[in-house]
């Protein structure tokens, strides 16, 4: 056997057994939703056939070439039986494209399929593509709402990191071929926005996130809601702010929804991700909010805080200190599937229940916004427990 020949044996058997790692919940938790011990997707479970020439005469050193930095930011769908994420993958270069991964149960054995998807192009091209949100409509096609970014044409000149980001659209009716829409037009820069599952008032409706500038979101209050008249030539006319930022809380600086909502019992159950500015940079972590069936830009309950944040090696990345989450699946059991990027590196999952989740958002005190309203919260917890304590 060549040298070549026991590179090759190897690195199957490593990526088979990543492949085939078991993932088991992790030890402890809050009562609201369990982590799990592994990421469920990583650069390394990419295919090997996508990274490597296994040809020995064009590659005798087996080396990788194509690299992959990160699988990160997954929309997520339950699709004939199986869990599917549309994971985001950043390749060396910077560039980012989406690829479907499956898996029987939802916490491991995720599997690409053979190649990544072919996004078609309008007749502006892509620069970059990432972050898709994903929604069967009622309508009966799933829908993709993803950012499409590209070079500010209007920055200064030798300013090369100046971009533009607009939501782009893709549909599909079998996951693997990918009609394109036109992007969504808008007054405001728009990167995080998806597509609410129900026609409203006969229209599609959008969650959305006006904001000023490419990172920040200036004057943008929050996530915004919006009618669209026609989905084929989508414009937002009007935006309505119904989740707000505040001073001095988890989602001071920007916010943003992730996933579309969930229906329940009790009323749209909302995933977000906030970001304050702190001394290591922008923090990102994830929060809930449930809105009226009826009217879903009304607000019923928000807990006061972060859902989920960072922990441990969740930290660490390529930008530290950041969950994101743009996919969740309810199964028909009322089992709740949270899949979630830590650093902009990897992927997880955690689960919860739509019970646990509506108990949590319901019964947890909301934000005071005051140092004295927290304590009060508290001492009215201690009172309350003396009875059982």
């Amino acid at each position: 056997m060549t040298l070549f020949d026991e590179s090759f044996k190897r690195l199957l058997t490593q990526h088979e057994a990543l492949l085939s790692q078991k993932n088991i919940k992790a030890i402890g938790g809050n009562g609201i939703y369990d982590r799990y011990i592994h990421p469920v997707v990583t650069a390394d479970h990419v295919p090997l056939t996508w990274r490597y020439d296994f040809n020995p005469a064009t590659n005798p050193f087996l080396m990788e070439r194509i690299g992959v930095n990160a699988a990160m930011n997954s929309g997520a769908i339950k699709w004939k039986g199986r869990y599917i994420l549309i994971v985001r993958i950043e390749g060396v270069d910077r560039k980012s494209f989406f690829a479907v991964a499956e898996s029987s149960n939802g916490v491991d054995g995720f599997r690409f399929w053979d190649e990544p998807i072919e996004i078609p192009e309008t007749d502006n091209p892509d620069t970059n593509v990432y972050d898709m949100r994903l929604t069967l409509h009622e309508d009966g096609w799933i829908y993709g709402f993803f950012c499409t970014e590209r070079k500010d044409t209007q920055a200064d000149k030798g300013d090369l990191s100046s971009a533009v980001a607009t939501a782009g659209i893709v549909r599909t009716k079998d996951l693997k071929t990918w009609e394109r829409l036109p992007d969504v037009r808008s007054k405001s820069q728009q990167r995080n926005v998806a597509l609410h599952p129900e026609f409203v008032e006969g229209k599609y409706a959008l969650y959305t996130r006006p904001q000023e500038g490419f990172i920040n979101a200036g004057n943008g209050g929050g996530i915004g809601w919006a009618l669209i008249d026609d989905i084929m030539q989508a414009e937002i006319k009007e935006e309505k702010i119904i989740n707000f930022r505040h001073y001095h809380t988890i989602k001071e600086t920007k916010n943003g929804e992730g996933p579309h909502p969930l229906k329940t019992s009790k009323g749209w159950l909302h995933l977000a991700h906030g970001v304050r500015n702190c001394a290591s940079g922008l923090r990102y972590v994830l929060y809930l909010y449930l809105t009226d069936l009826k009217d879903p830009t009304k607000l019923i309950a928000e807990p006061a805080g972060y859902f989920m944040a960072p922990q441990g090696e969740e930290r660490i990345g390529d930008v530290s200190n950041v969950l994101f989450s743009n996919g969740w699946i309810a199964d028909d059991d009322g089992m709740v599937f949270i899949y979630y990027a830590s650093s902009d590196t990897r992927m997880h999952v955690a689960t919860s229940t739509v019970d646990k989740l509506l108990d949590y958002v319901i019964n947890t005190p909301a934000d005071g916004y005051r140092s004295a309203t927290s304590v009060a919260a508290i001492k009215q917890l201690i009172k309350k427990n003396t009875t059982f304590v």
